[in-house]
């Protein structure tokens, strides 16, 4: 659908200036934009009317295909009949709804959520709730955090401070103290390995090292992404987690799931917790939860967080001080109600597990590219890395994630490695048009 000519002239260069984009070079995409202006199932369409195919599922949150009437409807008649109420001390029908419904599709143990508005937000609660958790139990002693390298947990202040990529945190000195890191778990002599690596395991006692150098009893969570998404699809080794999860039980330590990404199908299953048989203490979820039509997020917390918080306090007092202004905003409700419904109705989860074997082949197809450093994938999520170039790591990527574009497909590029994720509606054919783009674009740097 090509834009009326008033449309078109407003997107003039010199417009774009008032908008201070995020994780964008802001100079580099003025001086050459690349807008979308519509969107539906597995395409967008920039401002000159092209065709692009959506490889990444917008940032990795639109399983279920652009444009879902069924959301903007469901959005549509909430806001008709109730637009917004104050969520602290107060409560509205689709907030309960919703977290009935989500309590259903997690893992036995979570039987409450908590909402907010994105995954940095929900892993910024995560935080608040182990604190939380351990002052009630009378472990105020527990103030040290676990991540790890290369982790990626959003860009508040908390997530910034569990953040183990080092651009995300370079130009914010002033973080959480009392974060340690493990190592990540991506080994060069195991590249090109589909699925979990066999070797790496080991890799979990770093936390071990941890509670023996600084005492396990000073150790409040780790947190983990189940696969590490934005530093670029680190699928974890084999029996790595099922170890993370006996340290932290032998030491009193909670278990966090970042889930943000691999939440809702993504593996094959509705969370990774079930696709690697590993539960965690806490579950932060955002993207998928609405298809990425409203902003929100949630983090799902056990039986056993929720009662010794929640039972720690007297009388009628607040338990948990903590929450947003938008927290379960009822149009959110409505959009994360309709997206459930899609999913449960259109067999999403299935047909991403049904669909990934050939995904993967289709991306393993590419290795045979001089480009190509490394393949990485699970389920229907895959990371495709380039050897940098001399001296400036992610020049490369930059450049291809924008010659892409003008090839025809949208890809998310973190430093030298794509991110391919594409959504749950995606056919065969869609595939093949994502991997005949890459192949194109790769073949000619």
């Amino acid at each position: 659908m090509n834009l009326p000519a008033a449309s078109t002239a407003s997107l003039a260069t010199n417009s774009l200036e008032q908008h201070w984009m995020p994780f964008t070079a802001n100079r580099d995409f003025k001086a050459s934009p690349r807008l979308i202006t519509r969107s539906e199932g597995m395409y967008l369409w920039n401002q000159n009317g092209e065709r692009l195919i959506d490889g990444s599922s917008g940032l990795f949150n639109v399983a279920a295909g652009h444009g879902r009437r069924e959301i903007a409807d469901a959005v549509h008649a909430q806001m008709l009949q109730n637009d917004y109420t104050a969520p602290f001390q107060l409560g509205q029908p689709a907030s309960f709804a919703l977290a009935a419904k989500l309590c259903g599709l997690l893992p036995e143990p979570f039987n409450h959520v908590f909402f907010t508005n994105s995954g940095s937000e929900s892993v910024d609660t995560a935080l608040k709730m182990v604190m939380a958790y351990h002052r009630a139990r009378g472990q105020s002693q527990r103030l040290r955090f676990v991540s790890r390298e290369r982790a990626y947990h959003g860009v508040n202040i908390g997530g910034v401070s569990l953040s183990g990529m080092v651009r995300n945190r370079e130009t914010f000195p002033v973080v959480m103290p009392s974060v340690v890191t493990i190592r990540h778990t991506w080994d060069p002599d195991q590249a090109f390995t589909r699925g979990q690596p066999e070797r790496g395991a080991e890799l979990a006692d770093d936390l071990q090292r941890h509670c023996e150098t600084y005492g396990g009893a000073t150790i409040a969570a780790v947190f983990v992404e189940p696969i590490a998404g934005s530093t670029g699809t680190l699928v974890p080794p084999k029996n790595y987690l099922e170890r993370l999860r006996a340290i932290c039980d032998r030491h009193g330590i909670l278990l966090v799931f970042d889930e943000v990404i691999t939440g809702f199908g993504r593996l094959g299953a509705p969370f990774a917790a079930d696709a690697f048989g590993v539960m965690p203490d806490i579950i932060t979820m955002a993207k998928a939860l609405t298809n990425g039509a409203i902003p929100m997020g949630a983090v799902a917390a056990s039986d056993e967080v929720y009662e010794t918080v929640t039972n720690a306090a007297e009388g009628t007092a607040i338990e948990f001080f903590h929450g947003y202004t938008y927290s379960g905003h009822p149009a959110a409700c409505a959009a994360g109600l309709a997206t459930l419904r899609i999913y449960e109705e259109e067999g999403l989860f299935k047909r991403a597990a049904d669909m990934s074997a050939y995904f993967l082949d289709a991306i393993w197809s590419l290795r045979d590219l001089s480009v190509i450093r490394d393949l990485r994938g699970y389920g229907m999520m895959a990371g495709v890395e380039v050897f940098p170039e001399d001296g400036k790591p992610g020049a490369r990527g930059n450049e291809l994630q924008k010659r892409l574009f003008w090839n025809g497909c949208h890809v998310k590029w973190t430093g030298d490695t794509a991110i391919v994720a594409p959504s749950f509606v995606a056919e065969r054919a869609h595939i093949d048009e994502i991997i005949d783009c890459l192949r194109r674009t790769l073949d000619d740097i």
